[in-house]
């Protein structure tokens, strides 16, 4: 088992720094608190380099890459605050198939994901974010093709040209493609404190869809992918606020000293790379497990997420402290990175939902074990 990354995995990532360094994404995320409209599209960059059909087959017009390759990407976009849509697309591509998937994969189209929540120990129904509360809400259902439910928080709907949308019929997930413009179909945007990420809520009136051939394992697949790229996510907000805060501490000094030679500053930089470093081996484990251990992925996405968000709380609010009061303006980059992290550790089921399911396969496990 190789955790280091390949030769080709170490130029996929320099090509998204290079690709994502052309916009001054962090000053436009700063911007976006006074005019959403001000973020760039940059999916017109992720067409470019490829990153559309980055998990596709080959015969499908994709890349054939696997999940740690989509992670390093989404890393780079987490570190620079970019507004790339992937999160709702490239989930879509593991469940879609046939010519959906061909348009998917090439860029012609642009897909939003229907966030759905596999079963777990203590819920074992397929389940969506609440629009507010802890109590997650039904999935939507399905009679025939047609789908009724509403679907709360999800990124990248708005401007889609395709929903994957998952529905259950009988207690059976299915999966479907809905064009967006359909008669009963509503994208509602949603106001957040993250400006950078776009989220909707979707509701869906006895809409018609068409049905994938995808099964119960594609559609949990996805959303195991889905805690793997926003884990990753993190984890370049981490990298970046460690990189910035320590930058900072040895510029700073007070009392003639940089604030970096005092214990606190040095304690909390440390703690930043502890979990930083954690987070990384449960991505390397994620992306292992997503391509040569499929039965270990829910696992391994999970834990990922748990870990990454983790750092990126702590890794935030310390880049915060560090600055000091000018860390807590508007004017700073800081609260930037504190925003995002505030807003990732509640999507896609939350950072304490993905803690309960890896809780749950472990103590399975256990039991199987004994």
């Amino acid at each position: 088992m190789n955790f280091e990354l390949s030769d080709e995995q170490l130029a996929l990532r320099e090509a998204a720094q290079d690709a994502l360094q052309r916009e001054d994404t962090v000053a436009a995320a700063r911007e976006a608190l006074e005019s959403p409209e001000s973020l760039p599209d940059l999916w017109p960059t992720a067409v470019a380099a490829g990153w559309s059909g980055l998990l596709a087959s080959e015969a499908d017009g994709g890349a054939e890459l696997g999940p740690l390759d989509a992670m390093l990407i989404a890393a780079e976009a987490g570190r620079r605050l970019a507004p790339v849509p992937l999160l709702g697309h490239l989930p879509a591509t593991v469940i879609a198939s046939g010519e959906t998937l061909a348009a998917l994969a090439s860029g012609e189209k642009r897909a939003a994901w229907l966030p759905t929540m596999p079963p777990t120990d203590q819920d074992p129904d397929w389940t969506v974010d609440p629009e507010s509360g802890i109590e997650r809400s039904p999935a939507p259902s399905l009679s025939g093709n047609r789908v009724t439910g509403r679907v709360h928080w999800v990124p990248d709907a708005v401007g889609a040209d395709l929903l994957i949308a998952i529905a259950v019929e009988n207690g059976q997930p299915r999966a479907l493609v809905i064009d967006p413009t359909s008669s009963g179909v509503t994208i509602e945007s949603a106001k957040s404190y993250d400006p950078t990420r776009s989220v909707a809520h979707v509701n869906l009136a006895d809409v018609e869809g068409t049905l994938l051939d995808a099964d119960a394992s594609d559609i949990a697949r996805a959303w195991a992918l889905g805690q793997g790229l926003i884990a990753a996510e993190s984890l370049g907000s981490v990298e970046e606020a460690l990189e910035r805060s320590l930058e900072y501490s040895k510029e700073r000094y007070t009392f003639g000293r940089p604030i970096g030679s005092y214990q606190a500053v040095k304690h909390a930089l440390v703690e930043i790379y502890r979990l930083q470093e954690n987070a990384r081996s449960l991505m390397y484990y994620a992306g292992w497990a997503g391509d040569s251990a499929p039965e270990e992925f829910q696992l391994a996405a999970h834990a990922f997420r748990v870990g990454a968000t983790e750092a990126l709380d702590f890794a935030s609010r310390e880049l915060i402290s560090v600055h000091g009061g000018i860390g807590a303006t508007w004017e700073h980059d800081a609260p930037l990175f504190f925003r995002r992290a505030q807003l990732s550790r509640r999507l896609l089921g939350g950072a304490g939902s993905a803690a309960d399911r890896v809780a749950g396969e472990l103590l399975t496990a256990a039991v199987s074990a004994s």
